[in-house]
């Protein structure tokens, strides 16, 4: 039999299922067996952790299957592309696994991301080639949307690096924080993290309260997007975004695959709550 080595980065990359839906995942495997291959890379298994501990404790068999890549990192990668397209993330953890990517892709590939000196303000989210301009279409998002998850990812990383369970957390949703908290932590001190990775896993951390916003509160979207945007910075990027949202929208009228509207509107719903938090 085929030596099977278990990672423990690979394998915790992403949260392990809940009770209900690893034990529908074993019944499926006892009723009909392990009908996808496991997934190895120089043995180590990238792919079907789950499984395994199924087949392994109820001694069935399986089929695996070897891929190659040239690095830790691009395994992870391909990781994260597999696991967003099955699972049912969190807004947060989709944030998080995006920017991963986002700043995995970016190591990988160099720094195809640079902003070059001749581009128009304002114009930098549309560079073509760019890794954040690559990913912005697979996830159906703008490219300031994946650069702002790289930097919260990082911020996430180091906080799980002083605290897994400060981390999980944070991706469970326990811990209210905002997107835009985090990104603002990319600047804050090593120590400045430790403590907020602290407090979180002691359950004595607090969000930072919203600043009240000086626009009187009869405003309508109508007017809203009529003022300029000296006076509503963020009316622009919500115009934007949902211009992006109704052109994703009406491509995918022909298409009748629900998983692609899902994606779609889980990108939408993410966007506008990073809107919010920063309001």
């Amino acid at each position: 039999m085929q030596e099977i080595i278990i990672d423990e980065e690979f394998q915790r990359l992403f949260p392990p299922l809940d009770e209900q839906e690893f034990c529908k995942l074993e019944e499926n495997i006892l009723t009909y067996g392990c009908m996808n291959p496991l997934v190895l890379w120089n043995n180590i298994l990238i792919d079907g952790h789950n499984r395994y501990n199924i087949v392994t404790k109820n001694n069935l068999p399986f089929n695996t299957i070897s891929l190659e890549f040239n690095s830790r990192d691009e395994v992870i990668s391909w990781m994260i592309r597999v696991q967003i397209d099955r699972r049912n993330l969190t807004p947060m953890q989709l944030t998080y696994y995006r920017g991963m990517h986002y700043n995995i892709e970016k190591k990988i590939h160099g720094d195809a991301d640079r902003i070059t000196k001749n581009s128009p303000s304002g114009q930098n989210d549309h560079l073509e080639g760019s890794t954040a301009n690559r990913l912005s279409e697979q996830y159906r998002i703008s490219p300031r949307t994946i650069r702002r998850d790289g930097q919260i990812a990082d911020v996430i990383i180091a906080i799980g690096i002083e605290s897994e369970e400060a981390k999980h957390s944070i991706l469970s949703g326990e811990t209210r924080i905002s997107r835009k908290q985090l990104r603002e932590m990319s600047s804050d001190t090593e120590e400045y993290i430790a403590k907020t990775a602290s407090k979180i896993a002691s359950g004595t951390f607090e969000e930072r309260p919203i600043p009240a916003t000086t626009q009187s509160s009869n405003n309508s979207v109508g007017s809203l997007a009529s003022n300029s945007a000296d006076n509503h910075p963020l009316t622009a990027d919500i115009i934007s975004e949902a211009n992006i949202f109704i052109s994703n929208i009406q491509t995918l009228k022909s298409n009748e695959d629900p998983k692609e509207l899902k994606k779609a509107v889980r990108a939408h719903i993410d966007a506008l709550e990073e809107f919010f938090s920063r309001i």
